[in-house]
């Protein structure tokens, strides 16, 4: 049976209402939102998921959809650290779409571990970066080898690359991950 909650979650852009403590923090989460392909909406009657900032109040009702950034009031289903990476909170608002609960591991913790290397050009080649690049893009593995001018199995043996050395599994992710990483820690 398909429910509500399953619509939601099958949808690949979400509708996400923003609350936060500041106008800095509000336009800092608001672009991790746009850049993961969610859309931001003003009214929370609209919303498929509030995202709440440290410091902002959760109001009645709003517990089952709610992703909270830091210690807010309430019992919100999704709980982040206050300097949880991009891809955790999208990671964390398509899991609460979902129907999810989400609880680091250490809810004490700072974040969910030791921050990986920011660099992206140490961490991939030059071609890795190109690929990389063209990925972004949305173009295929054979506009990718017209492109740089190489064969399609070396598309495909950079890609492999690529994932392996990003720790991904798909090609949104390694554009997400490339992002974060290019980007460095965001500082919300």
């Amino acid at each position: 049976m398909i429910t509500s909650r399953t619509n939601i979650a099958l949808r690949h852009v979400l509708r996400i209402a923003l609350r936060a403590r500041d106008t800095t923090r509000l336009n800092a989460i608001s672009n991790v939102v746009v850049a993961a392909g969610h859309q931001r909406v003003d009214g929370i009657a609209e919303a498929d998921i509030v995202l709440i900032d440290e410091g902002a109040e959760m109001e009645d009702g709003e517990a089952g959809r709610a992703v909270a950034i830091g210690r807010v009031t309430g019992r919100p289903a999704a709980l982040l650290p206050h300097n949880a990476s991009a891809a955790q909170i999208d990671a964390a608002i398509r899991a609460v779409a979902a129907g999810l609960t989400v609880r680091p591991a250490n809810a004490d913790a700072e974040g969910f571990g030791p921050e990986p290397d920011r660099n992206l050009e140490a961490l991939l080649t030059p071609r890795e970066l190109e690929v990389l690049t063209a990925i972004s893009e949305g173009l295929s593995n054979k506009a990718i080898a017209g492109r740089l001018g190489i064969s399609l199995h070396t598309v495909k043996f950079h890609i492999e690359s690529l994932f392996r050395k990003l720790g991904v599994q798909t090609r949104a992710e390694a554009v997400a991950k490339g992002w974060e990483r290019k980007r460095g820690a965001i500082e919300l």
